[in-house]
């Protein structure tokens, strides 16, 4: 019996689609594969750091922003307003975040990355790149690009727009 990676196909990056049915038959099986490495690698690189991967995201969020409502989070990562509240409330428990309540309206809020947030952040995409380097470093520039590529016109032609969380 075959192992899960055929001994032809480990480095030349040529893959043999077998004719059954089987797990290593499917594109999406190698991609889930390789996806759940990466991502839990990451996720216990970040976790090191007092920080999860929704954490991370908003975080570099709100430094690209600057400052949104909870709403706009919500909206921008695809999370419900519930689970957008739960993550800002860990986020402001750990001093990551501000909150500025406007004197008009205080239903509404400003949230910003804080000073801590921005001392952190160069530290968290230091892992994020190390674990790139890790998985992906043996790639040229082109590989790189033409995986990137493929995936990013996978996700056009689905019209998927939400940040992948989980």
């Amino acid at each position: 019996m075959d192992s899960f990676l055929d001994n032809n196909c480990q480095g030349n990056y040529t893959v043999i689609m077998k004719k059954s049915n089987t797990l290593e038959s499917h594109i999406g099986y190698w991609l889930r594969f390789v996806s759940n490495h990466v991502s839990l690698s990451f996720t216990k690189r970040l976790g090191e750091r007092g920080v999860g991967v929704g954490e991370w995201i908003v975080l570099n969020l709100l430094y690209e922003q600057k400052s949104l409502s909870p709403a706009e989070i919500a909206q921008v990562i695809g999370m419900t307003r519930g689970a957008t509240s739960k993550l800002l409330d860990r986020l402001f428990s750990k001093q990551l975040i501000t909150r500025e309540e406007p004197l008009k309206d205080r239903r509404y809020q400003n949230i910003s990355i804080s000073a801590e947030g921005k001392d952190l952040l160069p530290i968290l995409i230091k892992e994020a790149e190390m674990n790139e380097k890790h998985f992906f470093g043996h790639l040229s520039h082109e590989q790189k690009n033409l995986l990137t590529n493929i995936l990013k016109d996978i996700i056009s032609i689905k019209k998927w727009n939400k940040i992948p969380i989980d």
